[in-house]
This record gives structure tokens, C-alpha cells and sequence, in this order.
């Protein structure tokens, strides 16, 4: 494996770092309380990333099983207990856990302790996932054909 081609091509760096400070509000809250920080979108990114801070509140959540034909996932436990699907089983994970599912692979994740949780999603390639968080909540009132169309332009395939 090589480096990528150069991306920038001046001489001396460039000031273009981005601070956000903790306490930052979320860009995104359900009515269950979850909260999502988009740390980085794939916008900000120039499409190479997205990274966020999923903040679950105590009431259960998550997706089930499904994949992505269009960007890998990985997940990072920074508080509580995040059960997550590998493609064989739920795996209870905690704090400092990892886990990395490949483009295609299967995977959900699942707030079930009774308790908060929390950890950072990432995805790559920076696909625009923000219209997928924020469509959701409006999935209630949709028909079986809306929620399909949803869920194909936003690349998820349940199992």
C-alpha cells in the first residue's frame, strides 16, 4: 500500500484546522433524548470521512442487521454498553472497544442496558449520512414504499 496522490500543493501548510470544543451542542436530537455531534461530516472532509458522537440516552435504540455497499463503518465505545451485530452475533462492548466492518459488511448496533451510552461512528468514504440521522425521525408516518426508497438512497440494506 502507497500514499495517495497529493491533495495540496503549497509551499507552507495552511491555517485550516477546526476546533470544536466539549459541550459543543448537537446538530441532532430524537425524541428519546439520543444525540448525535457531527465531529466531522463528509462534507467538511472533502468526502474522505465522516465522524460523529452518537450520545444514546437510556431508552432502548439502534438499527438491526444490515450493510453498506457504499462505505465501511467503525465504532468506538466511550461510555456505557453498546451491544453490536458483527454479522454473527450481538457483541456486548464497553469502554475503549473497537469495532471495524468493512464496505458490505453485516452490522447493527443497539442501546439495551436500561443506562446511557455513547461512542464515536465513523465512516469512509464522507458519504453525506447527516440526511440519513436526520430522515429518520420522519420514518414514522411513512409507507413501506417511502421508507424503501429512504433506506436505498441512503445505502441501507436490512437483513
Amino acid at each position: 500500500m502507497t500514499y495517495p496522490d497529493p491533495q495540496y500543493f503549497g509551499d507552507g501548510g495552511e491555517v485550516s484546522a477546526v476546533y470544536r470544543p466539549d459541550g459543543s451542542v448537537a446538530e441532532l436530537v430524537y425524541p428519546n433524548g439520543t444525540r448525535v455531534h457531527y465531529l466531522s461530516t463528509g462534507a467538511s472532509t472533502g468526502g474522505l470521512f465522516g465522524l460523529y458522537r452518537y450520545e444514546m440516552s437510556a431508552a432502548p435504540s439502534g438499527p438491526g442487521p444490515h450493510f453498506h455497499r457504499t462505505l465501511a463503518e467503525s465504532f468506538y465505545i466511550l461510555s456505557g454498553s453498546v451491544r453490536i451485530y458483527n454479522g454473527e452475533r450481538w457483541i456486548d462492548t464497553g469502554p475503549g472497544d473497537y469495532v471495524h466492518v468493512p464496505i458490505g459488511g453485516i452490522h447493527g448496533f443497539r442501546n439495551e442496558s436500561g443506562e446511557p451510552a455513547s461512542m464515536l461512528l465513523h465512516f469512509a468514504p464522507g458519504a453525506p449520512r447527516e440526511g440519513y440521522f436526520e430522515g429518520l425521525i420522519g420514518l414514522a408516518d411513512a409507507s413501506e414504499e417511502e421508507r424503501a426508497e429512504f433506506y436505498l438512497k441512503h445505502d441501507n440494506h436490512w437483513i
